[in-house]
């Protein structure tokens, strides 16, 4: 049955919305574990990266201060975040070293993400403290979203919903691949 079915068989008032169901997101949503079932440490997502299986944590690339990451819930395919090794909250906090590398993670980034996707363009940039927008506000990371024509429609709109076209283990591949050979 659909969702208007079930609500009026359980005698609710139905919205005349459809529910295109995402569970996954509630390990976001809770800030529960992450993939390889370990708590990160102190709590942060971004310091918990095991160098000893970086396919398992979607690491890309590592870097002398900082690493290339796909995000868990990304936005589009593709959609990597470059953090530094160091847990630091702010960009003014970085020491210059991590700053450069962390611009030239990006650069290459872009480079990559073009050469695997065909990507047409791209959003970068980073949230600052909680208030700013940052899901993570301890750790600061540096945001690289490929984006197409049209790659967003109604779902996210109207449904808070995104419809991703490639497995996260997909994408991880194609672009470690690419990385290596940049």
């Amino acid at each position: 049955m659909g969702d208007i079915e079930d609500a009026e068989m359980m005698g609710g008032v139905a919205d005349g919305f459809e529910r295109l169901w995402t569970p996954h997101r509630m390990a976001y949503i809770k800030g529960a574990e992450d993939r390889s079932g370990a708590r990160p440490v102190d709590g942060c997502q971004l310091c918990a990266k095991d160098p000893a299986d970086d396919r398992a944590n979607l690491i890309l690339a590592r870097g002398e201060h900082c690493y290339a990451i796909l995000n868990l819930f990304p936005y589009n395919p593709g959609h990597l975040m470059i953090c530094p090794y160091r847990h630091v909250a702010w960009y003014t906090d970085l020491m210059d070293a991590e700053r450069d590398e962390m611009g030239a993670m990006t650069q290459r980034a872009i480079v990559v993400l073009r050469r695997v996707s065909g990507a047409k363009g791209f959003n970068t940039g980073m949230n600052q403290g909680a208030t700013g927008g940052a899901g993570i506000a301890e750790h600061v990371h540096q945001h690289v979203v490929p984006r197409w024509v049209g790659d967003s429609n109604f779902l996210p709109i109207i449904a808070k919903t995104k419809a991703m076209p490639e497995l996260l283990d997909d994408t991880w591949r194609r672009v470690s691949d690419a990385w290596r050979v940049a």
